[in-house]
């Protein structure tokens, strides 16, 4: 069985890796270069599926977050803290690809417009939220305040994606994307999605684990017992 499980894992990270390939291939060769942007606007094409990613993600955190506070079930707090972790590094991602292409079309790397902003404070967060678990040691407090926490992190995410909608800001609502952009755009949340979840999975799998081992190194039945007899002691 770890033998299958170790084959399925090569062939998943396979796939992954094969589809970021052909997706650097259209981004290369086959997406235009747009007129007015140049080569910058390219980094669309994994700023908005890493976007999307990370919204799900963090939704993911979410549902398990009500879920540990509703079932007091540890398997809820360790997919809690994998989508949380994976959710981080995917809103980096965001920031800095978002940095690269507002240098370009704003001639700064930063303007604290609308979302922005509540994208800058939705990492923040969720950086906070990994600060605090780790933290602390107790297991199930720690559980207890990431739920809570990640509970009332997560109002964050509709700001964010409300924001351009509700408020005036220099985020662009929409871009013009030529049949072949298009193509590229809608390929690229293939890759972004399978890494995203396969590295979901390996946290997850990982914290299972780290738990497994703490449980067996508290209550260890390999440990020798002693009896007490006639006023000896009998191992």
């Amino acid at each position: 069985m770890l033998r299958i499980n170790r084959t399925l894992a090569w062939g998943y990270w396979l796939i992954t890796a094969a589809a970021f390939e052909l997706g650097l291939f259209l981004i290369l060769d086959y997406a235009p270069v747009e007129k007015s942007m140049g080569l910058v606007q390219k980094n669309f094409y994994v700023h908005l599926p890493s976007a999307i990613c990370t919204f799900l993600a963090f939704l993911v955190n979410f549902v398990a977050c009500i879920g540990y506070l509703s079932t007091r079930k540890d398997w809820w707090d360790d997919l809690a803290d994998a989508t949380a972790r994976v959710g981080v590094l995917l809103c980096s991602v965001v920031l800095i690809t978002g940095m690269i292409w507002g240098k370009t079309a704003w001639g700064q790397w930063w303007t604290w417009s609308p979302r922005l902003t509540f994208s800058l404070v939705l990492w923040l967060l969720y950086v906070v939220y990994l600060m605090v678990r780790s933290s602390v040691e107790s297991g199930q407090r720690r559980a207890l305040l990431g739920a809570v926490y990640g509970i009332i992190a997560f109002l964050d995410v509709p700001l964010v994606w409300l924001s351009v909608k509700l408020m005036p800001d220099i985020h662009p609502t929409s871009i013009e994307l030529a049949p072949a952009m298009k193509v590229t755009l809608a390929y690229w949340f293939l890759p972004v999605t399978l890494l995203s979840l396969g590295l979901i999975v390996a946290r997850y799998r990982s914290n299972v684990r780290s738990r497994a081992v703490k449980h067996d190194a508290q209550v260890d039945p390999a440990q020798p017992v002693g009896f007490t007899l006639a006023g000896g002691k009998l191992s």
